[in-house]
C-alpha cells in the first residue's frame, strides 16, 4: 500500500503545483479536492464554506467523537523559478511556496488511509481551508459555521518544515507560531526645496530615527527571554532628489509569542511615533492591525499528537517556535487542538518557505497522510 499511496500522493500533488490557486482564488483546487473525495467514496462533501473552502466527513457507527483534520489550500503571488521541474506553475506570478499543495494532499492522502482502516468509529471533519496566506480564511469557515455546521471535539493540523529532517515531525510545548500584527505610521511635514532645509519640516530624517528607535521596543520593552520582533518592511516618499518631501510612510510587520505582549508593542510604536513627531515637528499618523494570534498546543492534544507522531515516525519535542504565523490559531480560540511541523529535508537551493524555488518534497506525504490518521483514531478512541 506504501507504494500505491506514495505515487498516487505524488501525483496529486504535483498537479496542484502546476495549478495554483492564488489566496482567495481557489476554486479550481477546491473542486480537484472534491473531485478525489468523489472518487474514493466520499459522499458527505460541503463546498463553499467560508469562500471556497471544502469540509468532508466520514462516518462510522458506533462512535460519538468527533475530530477535526485541516490542510490549508492557497498559493502565493511569487514568480516561480524551478525551470527544471516538469510540475513547475503553469499560472504567471503564482505559485505554491509554501507547500500548501502538499498540505492539501496529505490530508486527501489521510482520508484514503482511513477509509482503508477499519478499526476506528466516529467521525472525522476534513477541513480543506482557503486563503491562509493573509486572506482570513480560517476566521472566514468559523463565521460560516465551520464547528456548528459540522461539530468537532478537536481540531490538529501541520505545517511542512523546511530544515527539519524529512519525515520527522516536531510537537511544541505550546507556543508554535507566533501572533503576528502589520503596522503603519506616516510623518507629515513641509515639503520644499531640499537646499534650503530650514524652511521646511523633513519627514525623512524622522522616519530615518523612528526606523532606528524601534529597534529598541524588543530589546529595551520585552522579557529577553520572550519572543519577539519587529521589523520595518517599507519605506515610502520622496519623487525628486532637489525637494525634502511633505510625506514618508513606514511599514512594517510585528510579531510576538505571548499575548501580553502586544500591548507592549503596540504602545511602543506609538510611543516612538508620536515622540519623534514632536522632537522633528512633524505630524504622526501610527495605525496597528492585529493579524493571527499566538498558535498554541493545548496540553491534551500536543500529548496526542506526540503519541501519534510516535506510533509512525521520528518525533522531535525540543525544536524551539517560529516567529513566522499561522491562521490555524484562530481554530484554537473555538476547540482545543494542536499543530506540528513534519520535517520537508534540507532548505538549501532556495527551498525554504516562500521562496521562489521552493518545493515540496514528495517524500514526506506518506507520513504526513498516516500522521494525520493515526491521530485521528486516537482522538477518536478517546486518547
Amino acid at each position: 500500500m506504501h507504494n500505491d499511496l506514495a505515487s498516487t500522493l505524488t501525483a496529486w500533488r504535483r498537479h496542484l503545483h502546476a495549478n495554483p490557486g492564488l489566496t482567495l482564488h481557489e476554486g479550481d483546487t477546491a473542486a480537484f479536492v472534491a473531485a478525489r473525495l468523489r472518487e474514493m467514496g466520499v459522499t458527505d462533501i460541503a463546498t463553499n464554506v467560508g469562500g471556497h473552502g471544502v469540509v468532508a466527513t466520514l462516518s462510522r457507527g458506533g462512535g460519538n467523537r468527533a475530530v477535526g483534520l485541516r490542510g490549508d489550500m492557497d498559493a502565493l503571488p511569487i514568480q516561480e523559478q524551478n525551470e527544471d521541474i516538469a510540475w513547475r506553475s503553469t499560472v504567471p506570478g503564482v505559485m505554491h511556496a509554501c507547500g500548501h499543495d502538499g498540505h492539501t494532499t496529505a490530508l486527501l492522502g489521510a482520508a484514503k488511509v482511513l477509509l482503508d482502516d477499519p478499526s476506528w468509529t466516529g467521525t472525522v471533519r476534513l477541513v480543506f481551508q482557503p486563503a491562509e496566506e493573509g486572506g482570513g480564511g480560517a476566521k472566514a469557515m468559523i463565521a460560516d459555521g465551520l464547528f456548528k455546521r459540522f461539530p468537532m471535539e478537536r481540531i490538529f493540523g501541520w505545517h511542512n518544515w523546511p530544515g527539519l529532517p524529512a519525515g520527522t515531525v516536531a510537537v511544541h510545548d505550546r507556543a508554535v507560531m507566533a501572533a503576528g500584527a502589520r503596522f503603519q505610521i506616516v510623518f507629515d511635514g513641509h515639503a520644499g526645496h531640499a537646499a534650503l532645509p530650514h524652511l521646511t519640516r523633513d519627514p525623512m530624517v524622522a522616519a530615518g530615527h523612528a526606523i532606528v528607535a524601534i529597534q529598541s521596543i524588543v530589546a529595551r520593552n520585552l522579557d529577553p527571554l520572550a519572543g519577539g520582533v519587529v521589523s520595518v518592511t517599507v519605506v515610502e516618499g520622496g519623487e525628486a532628489q532637489n525637494q525634502i518631501t511633505a510625506r514618508v510612510t513606514l511599514k512594517g510587520t510585528a510579531r510576538w509569542l505571548r499575548d501580553q505582549d502586544m500591548e507592549t508593542i503596540e504602545s511602543g510604536l506609538s510611543r516612538v511615533a508620536n515622540g519623534i513627531a514632536a522632537t522633528f515637528g512633524v505630524k504622526a499618523d501610527f495605525s496597528f492591525r492585529a493579524g493571527v494570534m499566538v498558535t498554541a498546543n493545548t496540553p491534551a492534544e500536543r500529548d496526542l499528537a506526540a503519541a501519534a507522531a510516535g506510533a509512525v515516525t521520528e518525533l522531535r519535542r525540543d525544536i524551539d517556535p517560529a516567529m513566522t504565523g499561522e491562521d490555524f490559531a484562530w481554530y484554537l480560540t473555538e476547540v482545543p487542538g494542536a499543530f506540528v511541523w513534519i520535517g520537508n529535508g534540507p532548505a538549501e537551493n532556495g527551498r525554504e518557505l516562500h521562496h521562489p524555488r521552493y518545493d515540496f518534497n514528495d517524500e514526506i506525504l506518506p507520513v504526513a497522510s498516516k500522521f494525520l490518521a493515526e491521530v485521528a483514531k486516537r482522538a477518536l478512541a478517546g486518547a
